[in-house]
């Protein structure tokens, strides 16, 4: 079939390449001219909508970000509709992969290109870095607004996913992904705030929750951080808690562990204050690895980065380190090197931190990777 995949970030990119791999003829659609110019995958990719005239399948897999207020911001996903009413001149399988609240498929995307097309949602399930889940093991939830779309979008991932399970409406599948991630928000936040207590109480926060892991049921093992990062955990239950508002519920769970993550940065700035006598003006600090997971370049919604913000906000001279990045936010990664205080805040694999050994280097782990080299600070 002839596939156009809108979005080329990560989603899309590795959509792209296992379509292609399942022998379909794919055209990739980015607006953005540096990501297009750089991108090294096996097929077309173009910025004109033109392109995806002749299209069987359409797959949209743009940003859904949050706006300023920290609410849904649909932006792009509308410009993408508006993009496809005018190139679309034939029925067309219209599939939604970008993460959005329930009804969007149904209300918005549907609604917005006419009733000429097919519909279905089959949300992303891509964590990028995992060397066990692919787009082809992980299963795959589809719904269709009609029995015929369901069928011809259950057809189209069949044939490079290992398992598709079809649900009863798009809502369902829509609002199955917010609440994968959600649970993984309300969890975190969770341990980060054992994090808190254990330390006021003396005792260590990872071996208590190791040694919590070691019952055989009703538990699963979550690490404290220094907070949530990447397009998925800190955005998706705000679009549930939208939905919810939306539908006149208030979601107090989910406003809680979206502040107790946020809060991470700012009470490990004044921990980090405390170590060094209560005072980080003039003090160098180094952090290692910027992005929000280790062993990927990807810095949204890091909180590294604001941790970064803090720290320099007290008076203290900070750079950082992180060879997958490079570049972020106007500056560039540099190399490590003796300051006063070293901060692992996340652990990509291969790098040397003999320099911070070597110096005397005081440092902090606040990643969530295993490391026999210094001490979890959390």
């Amino acid at each position: 079939m002839r596939v156009s995949v809108i979005g080329q970030g990560y989603v899309g990119t590795t959509l792209g390449v296992a379509a292609k791999g399942a022998g379909h003829d794919v055209v990739g659609i980015e607006t953005n001219s540096l990501r297009l110019a750089s991108l090294p995958v096996p097929y077309k990719v173009s910025s004109s909508y033109e392109d995806v005239a002749g299209s069987e399948v359409v797959i949209i897999a743009v940003p859904t970000p949050l706006n300023a207020l920290r609410e849904p911001d649909l932006s792009f996903l509308l410009a993408a509709c508006d993009s496809l009413k005018g190139v679309l001149n034939s029925p067309t399988l219209i599939l939604n992969e970008s993460t959005s609240f329930p009804g969007t498929l149904r209300n918005i995307i549907a609604l917005s290109l006419g009733s000429t097309h097919l519909y279905a949602v089959a949300p992303e399930r891509i964590d990028p870095g995992n060397k066990t889940w692919a787009i082809e093991n992980t299963p795959r939830l589809i719904a269709g607004l009609s029995n015929e779309a369901t069928a011809k979008a259950l057809g189209f991932y069949r044939s490079f996913c290992k398992e598709v399970i079809v649900v009863s409406s798009p809502e369902v599948a829509e609002a199955a992904k917010l609440f994968e991630n959600t649970f993984r928000q309300v969890n975190i936040a969770l341990v980060n705030e054992f994090a808190k207590v254990a330390e006021a109480l003396g005792i260590g926060a990872i071996e208590t929750l190791q040694a919590a892991a070691s019952k055989p049921y009703g538990i699963m093992t979550f690490m404290p951080s220094i907070g949530v990062g990447g397009h998925c955990i800190p955005i998706d239950p705000s679009y549930l808690s939208f939905a919810a508002g939306q539908a006149g519920l208030e979601t107090s769970f989910i406003k809680l562990a979206n502040e107790v993550n946020a809060s991470m940065p700012g009470y490990i700035v004044e921990r980090i204050s405390k170590s060094l006598g209560g005072n980080l003006a003039g003090k160098t600090i180094q952090i290692a690895g910027i992005s929000y997971k280790s062993d990927v370049s990807d810095t949204r919604e890091s909180p590294a980065l604001a941790l970064i913000t803090k720290l320099r906000e007290l008076g203290a001279g900070v750079s950082w380190h992180d060879h997958l990045v490079g570049f972020c936010d106007g500056e560039t990664s540099t190399e490590l090197q003796a300051v006063d205080l070293g901060i692992i805040a996340t652990a990509h694999s291969g790098v040397d931190y003999s320099v911070w050994k070597n110096s005397g280097t005081k440092v902090l782990d606040l990643s969530t990777a295993p490391t026999s080299e210094w001490p979890k600070f959390l």
